[in-house]
């Protein structure tokens, strides 16, 4: 057996188009089913398992939904920016419900893996720099990478603020990989999210970041079929992925 709900409830949490109001009105037409029966009252509590028809509609209820957005540049990591596209604007509407929002963000100009979730616990262990979940970035900078960037990077360097005013700030270890085939590409994997901070890592031993692109989360690696600006669903049993930590 699943949880008790009431019946408005479940079916607003799961389809973003539908609102509880839309639930009564949708009994009173008599067009939800549970478990083949027509249902009169949107108030009446029913099972998560549960068989759900809403106008046609199948519901297979998620507490929670997780979804891979390949971020453009040019979008915002936000769920409201003005005149702005955002990655709301990005996802199709079988997967968007309400309490969706970006977890972690990404510079309007970097490209790549943005979770998108309601699961707010998850976000913050995630995002949580004692989880020593590992963020990785593709990086194209300006000159080539030198040697002692990998020391460099794995001695937690200290960066300078980009806001005047603003105090210069500590980064945890990171991991840098220079490229083999190109001395001008690498990757970088960093646990934790200051603000533009792997262009200010660079920035600190005299380097420029001219491409970024995040690649990886945990051990979840962007799909490499999804195109820029395409979503997918995460499915459950691979969310854990998200959160696995490399020893």
């Amino acid at each position: 057996m699943g949880e008790k709900m009431r019946l408005d409830k479940l079916v607003a949490s799961q389809l973003y188009d539908v609102s509880r109001a839309d639930v009564k009105k949708l009994c009173l037409k008599k067009k939800i089913s549970v478990n083949g029966k027509l249902m009169a009252r949107s108030d009446a509590k029913v099972d998560t398992d549960d068989e759900i028809i809403v106008d046609g509609r199948k519901i297979e209820y998620k507490k929670h939904i997780y979804i891979m957005l390949n971020k453009p540049a040019g979008v915002v990591c936000s769920t409201k920016e003005g005149d702005s596209m955002t990655v709301l604007d990005l996802v199709p509407d079988d997967l968007m419900r309400e309490g969706l929002f970006p977890a972690g963000r990404l510079d309007k100009d970097t490209e790549g893996f943005v979770l998108l979730t309601d699961d707010g616990a998850l976000s913050h262990t995630m995002l949580s720099p004692k989880s020593h979940v590992q963020k990785t970035y593709f990086v194209r900078l300006e000159k080539p990478w030198q040697p002692d960037y990998e020391n460099i990077f794995a001695s937690g360097m200290t960066i300078r603020p980009e806001r005047a005013g603003a105090e210069s700030e500590k980064c945890l270890p990171a991991q840098f990989i220079g490229s083999n085939e190109n001395d001008c590409e690498c990757t970088v994997k960093i646990c934790e999210g200051k603000y533009h901070q792997i262009k200010r890592m660079f920035a600190e031993i005299g380097n420029k970041v001219v491409y970024l692109k995040r690649v990886a989360i945990g051990e979840m690696p962007l799909d490499g079929d999804l195109q820029p600006g395409e979503c997918l669903e995460i499915l459950h049993k691979d969310v854990e992925n998200l959160l696995a930590v490399k020893r």
